[in-house]
């Protein structure tokens, strides 16, 4: 009975880090911006560097993740990880130069990529297999927590108090998700023998996490407009004072329905979840290009953000199953290493297409792109599911 269970003291712990590392992620992703300008005379095009350093860090760093985690003390590298995490968090209070806080960055997201993906691979391990989706799905929520209640506390602080008073906010959370990872018991890799050259494609990606990963790519193109523009976009259409409760309302949808997606997927599978879960982040998407009331603008964020918490918890575990036992740390870093990817591309491409048209033709075309990854989920997952099924059914 032991091994049902799934609220288990690691479990928690696991979480509580993710939740705290993402929190430290999201008030720095809303406050940088402002602190570039207002205490670093920045530009507004530098502004957008001190993401993308973040981001290329990340994404260079997941996928060596990946293959340490196969390889390697997983315990170590958590902590060693989560203490670069926590010492760049606290390095933000002695930033005076800019190129000084772009080489920090790059730093700070070479250990969120190693952190991040350690702890999304670990979770599985305890997670009973039986209750993935669920486990996943709760796991993710941690996730969709901190994207709220991150930006709330930062910008609370900086508009309250202080850049300072944030930064040490920031620490104390870092501090918190090294605890957290430290009272996680870590269950050892067990690697196989391989036969791949140290420098083989495959000890860093897993091929056959690539199919959904690109469909999750699609989506975090299309995701890009909503974190990055959204609160622009109210403002052009006169919505300014409640841009903020657009991800309160967009996490609330997450936070109701993940009980019941998490067990779907179990028993009934993921396309259950992810056609429908699909047509609603669509759907959304289309009704808040065409949006000039308060009313609308709310209701599209709560369908959005209903699809939005069916689809990237079952995209995930589609990948996690997909993949071999000893490969899974691979599958979890190779799947957000496309998610990254797509995220970092949708924010700055969709924005020229918002800079040459308007904010209501890019929301038009990001939830349009979003048809793509339907495309992809049915061709290269879907088919060829029912296909390996049919061969079983012979046999």
């Amino acid at each position: 009975m032991e091994k049902e269970t799934l609220w288990g003291r690691h479990f928690l712990t696991i979480c509580c880090s993710s939740f705290f590392i993402f929190m430290t992620f999201y008030i720095l992703a809303v406050t940088l911006p402002s602190f570039v300008l207002d205490h670093l005379h920045g530009s507004k095009q530098g502004i957008g560097l001190v993401t993308t350093v973040f981001v290329i860090a990340a994404v260079i760093f997941r996928p060596l993740t990946g293959k340490w985690l196969d390889e390697v003390n997983r315990k170590r590298l958590i902590l060693g990880s989560l203490i670069l995490f926590m010492v760049c968090s606290a390095a933000y209070l002695v930033v005076r130069d800019y190129y000084v806080l772009l080489a920090l960055r790059f730093i700070h997201g070479i250990s969120f990529g190693i952190a991040a993906t350690a702890t999304s691979a670990v979770v599985l391990e305890v997670i009973p297999e039986q209750r993935k989706g669920e486990g996943v799905g709760y796991f993710s929520l941690f996730m969709s927590l901190a994207m709220v209640i991150g930006p709330f506390i930062g910008l609370w602080l900086t508009t309250n108090i202080s850049y300072n008073a944030m930064f040490i906010a920031v620490f104390v959370f870092s501090l918190l998700a090294f605890v957290c990872g430290a009272l996680t018991a870590v269950p050892k890799a067990s690697p196989k023998a391989s036969t791949l050259s140290t420098w083989h494609i495959k000890r860093f990606v897993e091929p056959k996490a690539i199919p959904i990963s690109l469909a999750g790519f699609v989506l975090a193109f299309s995701y890009g407009a909503i974190s990055t523009f959204i609160s622009v976009y109210a403002k052009t259409i006169g919505l300014e004072r409640i841009s903020s409760y657009f991800f309160i309302v967009f996490a609330a949808m997450i936070l109701i329905s993940r009980p019941f997606t998490g067990r779907l997927f179990d028993l009934k599978g993921e396309h259950v979840l992810v056609y429908p879960g699909m047509l609603l982040f669509i759907g959304g998407m289309v009704w808040l290009s065409a949006a000039y009331s308060a009313p609308v603008f709310l209701i599209t964020a709560g369908i959005i953000g209903l699809g939005y918490g069916a689809i990237l918890p079952s995209f995930q575990t589609i990948a996690i199953q997909s993949s071999p036992m000893h490969r899974r740390g691979l599958a979890t870093s190779t799947y957000f290493v496309f998610f990254d990817l797509g995220y970092g591309l949708g924010s700055y491409l969709l924005g020229v297409v918002a800079a040459q048209t308007n904010y209501h033709v890019m929301y038009l075309i990001g939830g349009l792109v979003v048809v793509l990854s339907v495309v992809i989920y049915y061709l290269f997952h879907h088919k060829k599911q029912a296909k390996l099924a049919g061969k079983e059914g012979i046999v």
